[in-house]
């Protein structure tokens, strides 16, 4: 059976009520972010930077550019979860602020901002209590979203675009 490039660490299931023991192996995830999606392009030239990690898929530059733009929604996010009650979220199109110029840019500029964001949204994860990893908001798309699942989704978001990258570094021989 071929793996599906797509989910390289599998699909994440919204309908899962997740435990709070897993809240801060997914918190260390979090923080771990930017060294890992550092470490994950590190070496790469444009050439590579600009190769899709799937047929049909966004390049790797696009990818991390895309992990900047869909984190920094989300860290706003949970701020708005924990200073409204149940407020609702705008979605973005990921695929279309894909294609815009920023997208185009090198990575660094990406790679400076998660070192910055991922450090502040670590903070706020480490400082809930229990009644806070319980406050909501709503995506018109997904529905009612607690902290605790957002930051379950985003420890998922974040291993599987890094695997995304890694993956193809080791599909196509590019390890260092």
């Amino acid at each position: 059976m071929t793996p599906d490039l797509r989910y390289p660490v599998g699909t994440f299931d919204y309908s899962v009520v997740p435990a709070p023991e897993l809240r801060q192996p997914a918190i260390a995830t979090m923080a771990a972010l930017p060294a890992r999606m550092r470490d994950a392009v590190n070496g790469l030239d444009d050439r590579q930077l600009d190769t899709p990690y799937r047929h049909g898929g966004w390049t790797v530059r696009q990818v991390v550019h895309h992990v900047v733009d869909s984190h920094a929604n989300g860290f706003l996010r949970t701020k708005f979860g924990l200073t409204e009650d149940t407020p609702t979220i705008k979605p973005y199109d990921e695929k279309t602020w894909a294609t815009l110029a920023d997208s185009r840019m090198p990575v660094d500029a990406s790679l400076a901002i998660l070192d910055g964001l991922h450090a502040r949204w670590a903070e706020i994860w480490r400082s809930l209590d229990n009644a806070q990893f319980l406050r909501t908001f709503v995506h018109p798309e997904i529905g009612i979203v607690t902290l605790e699942k957002q930051l379950q989704g985003y420890a998922w978001h974040s291993r599987h675009h890094v695997a995304h990258i890694t993956e193809l570094r080791r599909r196509e021989g590019w390890l260092r």
